[in-house]
Order: structure tokens, then C-alpha cells, then sequence
């Protein structure tokens, strides 16, 4: 056990460092080095992938020093992301003991320690991975080999600007190179959870350059990379990272199990579903399994589920082992031992699996991935055939998932029902009315998002509009009205060992002074009618429609921005600042003013915004482009009035509320006290009324006095 000083005096003498111990040694991290290489040696040689090329061959350095750069970056960008999850969410920062916080002047904790070292050493190999990549690819795509000729030079440097995949690259290893200088400079839990939301980020121009992210149906292809990514980088990333601080873990070796298990049983998840998602897009049909990359990506599903296998038997027997009282039957240190022996067998397997990976990157799946001849208009610009005409029936009918935004739905869905559950278990009550409104709120965001107006919004600027007000003016009204942070504080059990679980970044993220900020009512209505502004007026409109990570930044921005706005006005859950009635009334009349002014700019309007997107779909049903972005401007015009009167009417429900709870709050008093208030209140004006009175009779006094004494003389 730790022993922690209760005083201040001498806190780092009273301190005891955890004990120490070498659970997985240095032979099993170089055995799962040399799986990744012969792994991806095997596959590459399996699937062909690195044989000398009939034209336009780069040499042998770049056919295999390709593929074993990516896994470099791979494996590196999964090694940062799991430590800084481990130094933010599980490890405590300094030393203490078990179910109490540590002293704020106490040693930092050795697992701690090792896991920002792990951080930082990972990211540097991230950054040099991104660049080996950088590199090779271009020498790959030019199919000459690594030269330091001037002409080779150029065209190295014309990549990196003019094509999306060196830009993507580019932007990769800055960002990375970036990040590691933070790491090997920041020990708070705040810089490194910055840090992990960089990393994070970072592995978007890694999907959006995927191998299967140039495609058919590149928006499905590139959420579902995006999503298998992060899912990876969580899970390996994690058993990296547990692998690496399993000596130093001491009293926290148990919390931090429990920890890792609940975020390894959703990474898993995650996985497996953005894999079949993805892979699904590849392969037309089954009999293309027994091609070179099926066979590959069959023995990847295997891996993973003989990983989630293991995963399952952590949570189900080796942990509940752990959790036996010493001395009992089910305790004993043989559990102990098979824990890390299958962490150290997950290690090599999971290594076996970023090898088999590497080469899959490089081996050309069954299906193609060009263009066809025949495209129509609609098709090279939106990557998707034109939608039938919008008769009434197809708005039901017409899907194109959007499997980010589904993820997050069924997500935060999930959680919030457990959530309640939770509740319901402990004796606490949920209004039923709020999950259904949580639940409504999840539905109409997958339906706005992967439904109709979502694959019509890009090519019909009307039911863009349908699309765009409904995501920043209903959906929010649902999800606020939900209560989601109420909820967790509620549910969420505190921790009391110095670590920052969900609860307590919630607080903290509550109580910043960016919160304060942004969560004002002034702040939050001018954002959300300065963005309208902004966005259709600017090149902002034309990177959402044509990018796709614009069209996912699109949804966030407006989302989010609603959801501040509604929150602001009728919200229930905690925030800085809570603003008067009349104020939220005269910000809502406000706002509603402003849409009808947009509104009927836009149905007056006789200039097309994106002429050359929305006027060069090739229609042959509907309206012209110009008469459609007029019907846009009704269609803001009214679906923005309606939602935004509904919460004018609920703050003005609520003000009625607060006053009649108010006036019983003051009748309970009076019936206490005896009308204190109101005698207090009375006494008041009889003793301003005796402060007029008093003074002038001593004036009129004297004056008479004065009088007799003349008339005596």
C-alpha cells in the first residue's frame, strides 16, 4: 500500500513510491517489433504488393520502404493517442493513496511518468513515419526512385502543394512534429488532453487519403476509415500504453484494469463495425474473399476477434478475480499472472495485425476505384448519382448514411439509457419525458444527416436549407431539453483517487472561462446569427459543399452553435451564467427578426450563391437553381420562426414559473414568520412618515417663543 501524508508538513518525505515490478519485460515489446515486420513482410510478398512494377517502377527502397513507413506512422500514431488517454482519463498524476486525492505537492506518479515519456517518444516516431511516407509516396506515384536531382526535387516540392494527397501528408507530419514538441514540455492533465484532441485530429488527413478513401462512395468510405482509426488508436494504443506502465501501476493496477477494459469493450466495438462498414464498400461479393486482400482482411477480422476474446475474458474472469478480498478462494496470484501473460499475448497479436494491415494499404482491393465513363454531372461533382425527383414518398425513403454521425447517435444514445438505468438502479428518479426527448433529439439528427434532406441538401439549395435549419433550430431543441450533462453529473460516479474521469472533465470544462464565454446569452445568440452570415456569404458554403471534411464541419459547427443558443434560453443543465427572462425574450425576437431578414433576402435574391455547384447538376426535374434558392429563403424564413417562437413560449412559461414559485416561497415565510416581511415593510413607512413629522415642531417652536418675547418688550 501507498502511505500519504494528511498534513501539509513534509508531504514528499510521507510519500511512498508504488511498488515497482517488470509484469511485461523488454523482450516481449521487441517480440511484438519483430511480429509488425514479419507480418507485414508475409502480406506484402503474399499479395504481391512489393514486386518490381512493368512501367513506372520506383526501385525496391520505395516498394518496400513504403508500406513499412506507414506502419511506422501507424503504430507510432496509435502508441501517442493511448498514452495521452492513459495520462488523461486513468493515471493519476501524482502519488497518493487508494480512494484518496493526492496532495498537490506530492511526488509525481511513476506510471504517470511513464506514460507522457511513451507520448513523447511516439509522437516523434509519428513524425518521422508521416515524413518516410511523404516521401515514398511521392516517389510511388512519380514511379522514379529517391533521387537528390533537382527535377526530382521540384516535382517532391510541387507535390507537397498542388496534390491533396501530399498536402494531407504534409499537414500530418507538422502536426505530429508539433505535438511532440508540446509533449516533451507539458505535464498538466489540461495541456495533455489538448494534446490528445490534437493528436486526434491529426488522424483525419490519414482518412481522408486512406486507400479505399478514393473510391466509390468516398463520404461512407472516409467516416468509416476515420472511425476505424480511432477505434484502433484507442484500442492498441491503450495495450501499448498498458504494456509500457505495468510495472509502475502499484495499488493502481485494479481502477486502471477496469478502466482500460470499459474503453477497450467500445474501441472493439467500433472496430469491428467501421471495418465491415468499410470492407463492405470494397467487396461486391463474397466470392472476392478468396482474392488477396479478402484473405488479408479475413485474417485481420480473425485477429480482432481472437483479441476481443481475450478482451472479453479480462472483463468476465481475470478482473473479478482481482476484485476477491485477499486470502479468499477466487484471489491468489495466479490471476495476477495469466492477466499479464494475455496482455503481453494481445500485444504480439495486435502487432501481428498492424503488420497484416500495413500491407493491405498496399494491395488493390476487388472493387475499382475510378470514375466510371459514363458519370453525369451530378456524379463528379458530388461523388453521387443525381436523386430521383423529391416527390413527397422519397423524403422517407432516400438514405445515404453517414456513419460518423450515426456513431455518435447510437453513442450518446447508448450511454444516456445506461445512464438512466443507472439511476433507476440506485433508487433515483428520470423524467421518462426527457429520455424521449433525448432519444427524439438522436433520431432527427441520423435522419437529417444520412435521410433526405441530406442527400438532396447537396444538390437542391431548398432542401440544403431544410437540412441546415433543422440541424442548428429542432434537433438541438430536443437535446437540450434532455438534460445529457445533468445526467451524467448524476450518474457518474466521482473519483477520489487525483485521476479526471468523464464527471470531472465535464465540471472542469463546465467552470473554464472559454464556457463562460461561450455559453453567454449575448455570445450565443450573436454566434448563431453572425454564422448564417459568415458561412453562405463566403467561401465557407463552397468548401462545405465540395469537401467533405467541410461538410462534417459544417454539421458540427451549426449543431453545436444551436445547441449553445437553445441551452442558453430553456436549458436546464448547468451553466456560468444564467441570463434574465426579458433578456433571452428580447435575444429571440431578435433572432427571429434576423431570419425573416435572411429569409427574404434570399427569396428576393437574383444572384445564385454557388452558381457553379448547384447550377450544373444537370437536373431534368425541379425548378431553375434561382427559383429553388428562393424557395431556400421560405424555407428559412418559416422553419426558422416556428422553432424559435415555440422558445420564446417556453421562457415565457418558464418566467410565468419562477414568479409563482416566487410567490409561494414568500407565502411559506409569511406563514412562518407571521408576515415578517410585510411588518418589517410597514414599520419601514411608519417610520419614515415620523421622521417627516418630527422635525418641524421644533421649527414652529421657537418662532412662537419669539413672538411672546416681542410683545413682553
Amino acid at each position: 500500500m501507498v502511505s500519504v501524508s494528511t498534513t501539509a508538513k513534509q508531504p514528499r518525505e510521507r510519500l511512498a513510491a508504488p511498488a515497482t515490478g517488470r509484469f511485461i519485460g523488454t523482450g516481449w515489446l521487441i517480440a511484438a517489433g519483430l511480429v509488425v515486420l514479419a507480418a507485414l513482410i508475409l502480406g506484402l510478398l503474399y499479395s504481391g504488393a512489393a514486386a518490381t512494377r512493368q512501367l513506372g517502377d520506383p526501385g525496391a527502397l520505395t516498394r518496400w520502404g513504403l508500406p513499412v513507413a506507414k506502419t511506422l506512422n501507424n503504430t507510432a500514431a496509435a502508441g501517442t493517442i493511448g498514452a495521452l488517454v492513459f495520462a488523461v482519463v486513468m493515471l493519476p498524476r501524482r502519488i497518493g493513496a487508494v480512494g484518496r486525492k493526492p496532495h498537490k505537492d506530492a511526488a509525481e506518479h511513476p506510471a504517470f511518468s511513464r506514460a507522457v515519456l511513451l507520448a513523447s517518444v511516439s509522437a516523434v516516431a509519428w513524425t518521422l513515419g508521416a515524413l518516410g511516407v511523404l516521401v515514398f509516396t511521392y516517389s510511388d506515384a512519380a514511379g522514379l526512385p529517391l533521387s537528390s536531382d533537382p527535377t526530382y526535387t521540384e516535382g517532391l516540392a510541387a507535390f507537397l502543394t498542388d496534390f491533396s494527397t501530399g498536402r494531407a501528408w504534409l499537414v500530418t507530419s507538422i502536426v505530429a512534429a508539433l505535438l511532440a514538441t508540446i509533449l516533451f514540455g507539458v505535464r498538466s492533465q489540461i495541456g495533455l488532453a489538448l494534446g490528445l484532441v490534437l493528436a486526434l485530429l491529426n488522424l483525419l488527413p490519414m482518412a481522408l487519403v486512406g486507400h479505399s478513401a478514393s473510391g466509390d462512395d468516398h463520404n461512407a468510405a472516409v467516416n468509416s476509415i476515420a472511425l476505424h482509426l480511432v477505434g484502433v488508436c484507442l484500442w492498441a494504443g491503450g495495450i501499448i500504453a498498458l504494456a509500457m506502465v505495468s510495472g509502475r501501476l502499484g495499488d493502481q493496477t485494479l481502477p486502471v484494469l477496469k478502466r482500460f477494459s470499459a474503453l477497450a469493450g467500445f474501441a472493439f466495438v467500433l472496430v469491428v463495425a467501421s471495418g465491415v462498414i468499410n470492407a463492405s464498400l470494397r467487396i461486391t461479393d463474397l466470392a472476392q474473399l478468396g482474392s488477396p486482400w479478402g484473405l488479408l482482411v479475413t485474417f485481420k477480422t480473425i485477429a480482432t476477434l481472437l483479441l476481443g476474446g481475450i478482451g472479453w475474458m479480462h472483463r468476465q474472469w481475470i478482473i473479478p478475480q482481482l476484485e476477491a478480498p485477499a486470502g479468499s478462494a477466487a484471489s491468489g496470484l495466479s490471476a495476477r499472472r495469466v492477466l499479464w501473460q494475455f496482455i503481453a499475448v494481445e500485444l504480439v497479436v495486435m502487432a501481428a495485425v498492424f503488420g497484416v494491415a500495413g500491407a493491405l494499404g498496399r494491395t488493390a482491393p476487388p472493387r475499382a476505384e475510378v470514375l466510371p465513363a459514363e458519370a453525369g454531372p451530378a456524379r463528379i461533382l458530388t461523388g453521387y448519382d443525381l436523386p430521383p425527383e423529391p416527390v413527397l414518398s422519397r423524403w422517407l425513403t432516400e438514405w445515404r448514411p453517414d456513419w460518423l454521425w450515426i456513431a455518435v447517435a447510437l453513442t450518446l444514445g447508448i450511454a444516456y439509457v445506461l445512464g438512466v438505468l443507472k439511476l433507476r438502479r440506485r433508487g433515483d428518479s428520470w423524467s421518462i419525458l426527457r429520455l424521449l426527448s433525448w432519444l427524439t433529439g438522436l433520431l432527427l439528427l441520423t435522419y437529417f444527416t444520412s435521410g433526405a434532406p441530406a442527400v438532396y441538401g447537396m444538390v437542391l439549395f431548398s432542401a440544403h436549407m431544410i437540412d441546415h435549419m433543422a440541424l442548428t433550430m429542432v434537433v438541438p431543441l430536443f437535446l437540450v431539453l434532455g438534460a445529457p450533462v445533468t445526467l451524467a453529473l448524476k450518474a457518474l460516479s466521482a473519483r477520489r483517487d487525483g485521476t479526471r474521469g468523464i464527471r470531472e472533465w465535464i465540471l472542469a470544462i463546465v467552470h473554464s472561462w472559454p464556457s463562460r464565454i461561450i455559453t453567454h446569452p449575448l455570445f450565443a445568440a450573436g454566434n448563431f446569427v453572425a454564422s448564417i452570415i459568415v458561412f453562405y456569404y463566403s467561401p465557407l458554403f463552397g468548401f462545405a459543399l465540395r469537401e467533405h471534411v467541410g461538410h462534417e464541419l459544417m454539421i458540427t459547427h451549426f449543431l453545436i452553435t444551436g445547441y449553445i443558443f437553445v441551452l442558453s434560453m430553456i436549458g436546464s443543465d448547468p451553466v456560468p451564467y444564467r441570463a434574465p427572462y426579458p433578456l433571452r425574450i428580447l435575444l429571440l425576437f431578435a433572432t427571429m427578426a434576423f431570419h425573416a431578414f435572411f429569409g427574404v433576402a434570399l427569396m428576393g435574391s437574383t444572384s445564385l450563391l454557388q452558381a457553379s455547384w448547384f447550377g450544373n447538376m444537370g437536373r431534368e426535374w425541379g425548378g431553375s437553381a434561382l427559383a429553388d434558392q428562393q424557395v431556400g429563403g421560405a424555407v428559412t424564413w418559416g422553419v426558422g420562426e416556428l422553432p424559435t417562437l415555440l422558445l420564446a413560449i417556453g421562457v415565457a412559461v418558464m418566467w410565468s414559473r419562477s414568479d409563482a414559485r416566487e410567490t409561494k416561497r414568500k407565502d411559506r415565510a409569511a406563514d412562518r414568520n407571521n408576515d415578517a416581511e410585510l411588518a418589517a415593510y410597514n414599520s419601514m413607512f411608519t417610520d419614515l412618515a415620523a421622521r417627516d413629522v418630527g422635525p418641524r415642531a421644533p421649527r414652529t417652536q421657537p418662532a412662537a417663543r419669539a413672538t411672546t418675547a416681542g410683545d413682553d418688550e
